[in-house]
């Protein structure tokens, strides 16, 4: 008799170490943190993503140059050139040299894609020839004697050009600018 007592006692000290175990826990249920932890990382988440969104959203249109080119698939044709030729021909007196007097006479297309800046160049033409007859006249001969000085009046011409257009129509509308003669004298 004694051994099943001694059992029954080792039985029942177990089950007050046991339960004395469980109340200095606090009777929290297991796992409490990492719930905790689980829910905090996925509010963060939830937050991170929403802020992406709203970014990429709010922002999706604003880096993008609508004057760009846009981008091509390689077997997407662009749209038709159109040119507009400014005529008759630009005639006008080169600065420098003493030597004697010096001209300059270029004839200029300008080239566009879009129908509707086509009608916007060509309603703008004197305005355009004015301001393109300013920029020759103050060029100097030696500096278009090479092909980087007529390459860079060119540029400075179409910069003209764009920023007349700007000015009056919001937009460029000239894509290029060409010389398609080019005599000096």
């Amino acid at each position: 008799m004694d051994r099943p007592l001694r059992r029954s006692r080792a039985v029942a000290a177990a089950d007050k170490t046991a339960s004395k175990s469980k109340a200095d826990k606090g009777d929290k249920p297991k796992g409490g943190k990492s719930l905790l932890t689980i829910g905090l990382v996925a509010v963060i988440a939830a937050g991170a993503a929403g802020g992406g969104a709203w970014y990429f959203a709010s922002h999706a249109g604003k880096d993008v140059k609508p004057d760009a080119p846009k981008a091509k698939s390689p077997g997407e044709v662009p749209a038709p050139a159109q040119y507009f030729a400014l005529e008759p021909p630009f005639v006008v007196n080169l600065v420098g040299e003493t030597g004697g007097a010096r001209y300059l006479q270029v004839e200029v297309q300008l080239m566009t894609r879009d129908p509707e800046s086509l009608k916007a160049i060509e309603l703008h033409a004197p305005a355009i020839r004015a301001r393109l007859l300013m920029l020759f006249a103050q060029q100097d001969a030696a500096s278009l004697m090479s092909r980087e000085g007529k390459e860079r009046l060119q540029n400075a011409a179409l910069g003209e050009v764009k920023a007349l257009l700007v000015a009056e129509t919001g937009k460029p509308s000239a894509e290029s600018l060409l010389f398609t003669s080019f005599v000096m004298q």
